[in-house]
């Protein structure tokens, strides 16, 4: 049992109590409303929460970024937001924004562009030290990270995303392609709305190595130099790591851009392709359907071409 999980849960407990972004952030989470819809094997959610405005309409184009002061560095950080060291230089804070129960925000010390490359092991790490309890993610600076510019990864409450309950009957039902290397087993899944690569393995070597080999064929699939857009998530079920890595075409779908009913302003993330929607506004979460949901999310996913030619 490691210390982290306890802490962070005690951390929030105090924030909670003392900090007044926090007892707000938690006491709006409270009146969300969700809809949930149900497809073949598996579920997506979607949630009201007013609460989550800045971060759904956050501007993260480079120019934007370049004006507004980093928000997770030491010096930007509220007074009473308490700060729990972790290793290599990372802390564990609250986020008083919260979307989950227990929503966390780990952050680098350092002021670092947000990367997986050389990053990947940390986050199962993370998983491990925090005992199942969370679920660790990481959104790719293009791919709804809203500090683009700062290294990070959050955490929230286990189970809370539906492809977590829904893994293995995903993988029964909409598996496209699979190995094994070295004792990780690596599933490509397309299940007619997400195209995603669950990675299973016990070790954090081994499984990092297939992680890595994957990223790179992505890349090249992609024709990209930089990194190709994705969001990946991971937990440790107390014998195994999970991960679920997801291949995007685009970040925000048409009708985050739209005007008027065709508008819907759901940006998706982790959260969100991981099964819950978070949708800020009131009358663009009343309109959505699970036609319209599933418009959404197709849209922003790569093809099975890509899927496939990942996976070879």
């Amino acid at each position: 049992m490691s210390k982290y999980s306890t802490e962070a849960r005690e951390l929030l407990e105090r924030q909670k109590r003392d900090w007044d972004w926090c007892i707000n952030g938690y006491g709006s989470l409270a009146t969300v409303v969700t809809h949930e819809f149900k497809y073949d094997g598996f579920s997506l959610k979607v949630q009201y929460n007013p609460g989550r405005m800045t971060s759904t309409s956050a501007k993260v184009d480079p120019k934007s970024i370049k004006e507004r002061k980093c928000f997770l560095c030491e010096e930007s950080l509220p007074a009473a937001q308490e700060r729990l060291e972790y290793k290599n230089g990372y802390r564990i804070l609250v986020n008083p924004f919260p979307i989950f129960p227990e929503h966390f925000t780990i952050p680098n010390k350092e002021h670092l562009p947000q990367q997986i490359t050389g990053n990947f092991e940390m986050l199962l790490s993370l998983a491990e030290d925090l005992d199942g309890k969370y679920t660790v993610f990481y959104n790719g600076p293009k791919c709804g990270a809203s500090a683009p510019d700062h290294f990070h990864f959050q955490a929230g409450t286990r189970n809370f995303m539906t492809v977590e309950n829904d893994f293995d009957s995903l993988k029964a039902k909409y598996t496209v392609a699979s190995s094994s290397v070295e004792g990780v087993l690596l599933s490509g899944i397309d299940d007619g709305i997400r195209k995603m690569i669950f990675i299973e393995g016990d070790k954090i070597d081994t499984t990092s190595a297939e992680f890595y080999k994957i990223y790179e064929k992505y890349k090249a699939a992609m024709h990209s130099d930089e990194e190709p857009l994705l969001n990946i998530i991971a937990w440790h079920d107390g014998r195994m790591f999970k991960v679920v890595v997801f291949l995007r075409e685009k970040h925000r779908p048409r009708r985050y851009f739209a005007e008027g009913e065709e508008r819907i302003l759901l940006s998706p993330a982790s959260v969100d392709i991981g099964g819950v929607g978070v949708i800020p506004v009131e009358d663009d979460f009343n309109r959505i359907t699970q036609d319209i949901l599933t418009e959404l999310m197709t849209e922003v996913f790569v093809s099975r071409e890509v899927l496939l030619k990942v996976m070879e």
